[in-house]
């Protein structure tokens, strides 16, 4: 049998958290890009290190700026 080690990499910290950042505005495009892909999908909590509270309120951010046409939904 082969032994498995389990790697535990470094915990990602909330960037919102950390620079205490108390709401969100669909308007600031730059910032919100940062957790989209080059597909156009969110990036999910796991990647890009957001607690659960702000990485909802990430969403529906970027859901907003979309609607707005800020941001595409889809890359042709």
């Amino acid at each position: 049998m082969i032994n498995k080690k389990k790697r535990r990499s470094k915990k990602k910290i909330c960037t919102f958290c950390a620079d205490k950042v108390t709401t969100m505005d669909y308007k600031e495009v730059q910032k919100l890009k940062k957790y989209i892909t080059e597909r156009g999908k969110i990036l999910p909590r796991r990647i890009s290190g957001n607690c659960a509270i702000h990485q909802r309120e990430l969403t529906k951010t970027i859901k907003r700026a979309r609607h707005m046409a800020l941001i595409p939904y889809t890359v042709d």
